[in-house]
């Protein structure tokens, strides 16, 4: 006889799952704004749902930051798979190079909310699948012949990483965005 399902292992209804990925979203984009304290009410109001429905998807603040954290490492692997499956192997890595850009926007707001309410193993979580994509799409780019075999996939995170730690700068961006043009052309192998 087949058991039932308990509540929390059904499978979210489809209006519930929009609300929830609405909601991430605009959380994202107000936590860009205005830190980590933006006002959970607005939140709710841009996302067009109810606080009610806010607080059954996050009961806490640091539930939506840890939510939209895990998201933005969750949209980073499968842009890989996408990108790799979509564009030629040096686009798809200059294209998730530059989603890496938002996602360190992202990263740099929320954390430092993350570190100061729970330990660090939500940050060090997503380093694993942010550091696979990138392997896997630097593998490709070097089976292609399209950079050189000695390139470090990681080396080219923290390049990204170390250039977004001049984010009080307020072109910050636009200056990693070129720095991704300057990694990909340095990354080609050397024209006989």
């Amino acid at each position: 006889m087949p058991t039932k399902r308990s509540v929390s292992e059904r499978k979210p209804r489809a209006d519930a799952q929009r609300n929830r990925e609405r909601i991430l979203e605009v959380a994202k984009e107000a936590f860009a704004r205005a830190g980590a304290e933006a006002s959970l009410d607005e939140i709710a109001k841009q996302a067009r749902v109810g606080p009610g429905t806010l607080y059954r998807h996050f009961p806490t603040r640091d539930d939506l930051l840890e939510a939209v954290y895990h998201s933005e490492v969750e949209k980073l692997a499968a842009a890989e798979r996408k990108f790799a499956e979509s564009m030629p192997p040096i686009e798809a890595l200059r294209a998730w190079m530059l989603l890496f850009i938002d996602y360190i926007a992202t990263k740099q707001i929320i954390v430092p909310a993350l570190q100061a309410q729970m330990d660090s193993k939500v940050v060090k979580a997503s380093y694993a699948p942010t550091h696979e994509a990138v392997r896997a799409l630097v593998k490709r780019a070097i089976q292609s012949g399209d950079i050189r075999r000695d390139v470090d996939a990681v080396d080219l995170l923290r390049a990204l990483v170390g250039v977004a730690s001049f984010s009080s700068s307020p072109d910050w961006r636009e200056s990693a965005r070129r720095l991704v043009d300057i990694l990909i052309a340095g990354s080609r192998p050397a024209q006989a």
